[in-house]
């Protein structure tokens, strides 16, 4: 194959499920299952920001909100399966332990081309939009998907123990479901112009997901639990600088982006990112009011989004922002 010296991102779509909870309604639900719980109406959107969310159904699979998205960016590019070369998987969530979440989507889609997962928290699409770029740069492939599903409202705590869980619970009464889809192709033009990473592994604790012992000795998914004192000293030791280089590198500053679209767990999660790293707050595309914390799927809905409501368009500068568990910093500029 020859060799491409460029990459850009085709298009972007995303598929959410017909099912959605407002918070007022999640509250509702939330106090017929615990009665013996006051649950304290207001305070989830207080903190979260967060006033609905979308709810996939129960027999609905990761690679099922997935393939939804890919179809219909496959659709709008112009594209059909045997044209991709490479699918790249990258979510949170995912379908098996073993295998590859990809090779679901793939099966689903009637794709026959190589796949692979790729893990990095809510920065997985971030990684795999590096990874797609240096593949594609090499000459190793022209077209590469990168599909994102998140089931992530089954980790949500529908049973509180006592009063003083329900505050430490909240996290996971923001999370919501989405498929997402990015196309990445060769170009003579740049589109993907540069990226950077770094980490605090060390904080890892501060917000983990583990896997837990269940009552038959085997293992299951444990509670989503955050420890706010952790997480705060590990993002603040993080070198956020990095999520400014690849702008600085050009001569650029957010000011030049047409559209900055930042993870966003919460609203008050957004506001302190954009104080940390001089972004002023009407420059971040915001989504987690109205779709909730799609995790992984966050930064491909905020182009949709974008895209949609004619704030960015063909030529225009973008930044794709990310401080992920783990804990996991990233940028990656645009040309879209």
């Amino acid at each position: 194959m020859s060799r491409s010296r460029y990459s850009r991102v085709a298009g972007v779509a995303v598929h959410v499920p017909d099912g959605g909870l407002t918070t007022p309604q999640l509250e509702d639900l939330l106090a017929e299952r615990n009665p013996g719980i006051r649950v304290p109406r207001g305070l989830i959107e207080r903190q979260s920001g967060v006033r609905r969310r979308h709810v996939a159904p129960p027999e609905c699979m990761a690679s099922d909100l997935a393939v939804a998205a890919a179809r219909e960016l496959l659709r709008q590019t112009g594209h059909t399966p045997p044209s991709i070369d490479l699918i790249i998987y990258a979510g949170v969530s995912g379908d098996a332990v073993e295998p590859a979440t990809g090779h679901m989507v793939a099966s689903k889609l009637g794709a026959g081309c190589p796949v692979f997962d790729v893990r990095d928290a809510c920065n997985s699409v971030l990684r795999a939009i590096h990874l797609a770029d240096a593949l594609i740069t090499a000459g190793h492939h022209r077209t590469v998907l990168v599909v994102c599903g998140e089931v992530v409202t089954t980790g949500i705590r529908w049973r509180v123990e006592s009063q003083e869980d329900f505050e430490p619970a909240i996290p996971s009464y923001t999370v919501s479901d989405s498929g997402s889809a990015l196309l990445l192709e060769s170009s003579g033009t740049p589109g993907v112009l540069g990226h950077r990473f770094g980490a605090n592994s060390a904080y890892w604790e501060s917000s983990i997901m583990p896997f837990v012992r269940d009552d038959s000795g085997g293992f299951r998914a444990g509670d989503f639990a955050i420890d706010p004192i952790a997480l705060a000293i590990g993002v603040q030791k993080l070198d956020l600088s990095v999520l400014r280089q690849p702008l600085a590198e050009r001569g650029l500053g957010w000011e030049d982006m047409a559209v900055v679209c930042a993870h966003q767990p919460s609203l008050a999660a957004l506001h302190w990112l954009c104080e940390l790293i001089e972004l002023p707050r009407d420059r971040a595309e915001v989504t987690i009011a109205e779709h909730g914390n799609l995790a992984a799927s966050t930064l491909p809905m905020q182009l949709h989004q974008a895209e949609r409501a004619g704030r960015l368009r063909r030529g225009d500068l973008v930044a794709l922002v990310g401080v992920a568990s783990g804990l996991s910093s990233g940028t990656v500029l645009l040309r879209w």
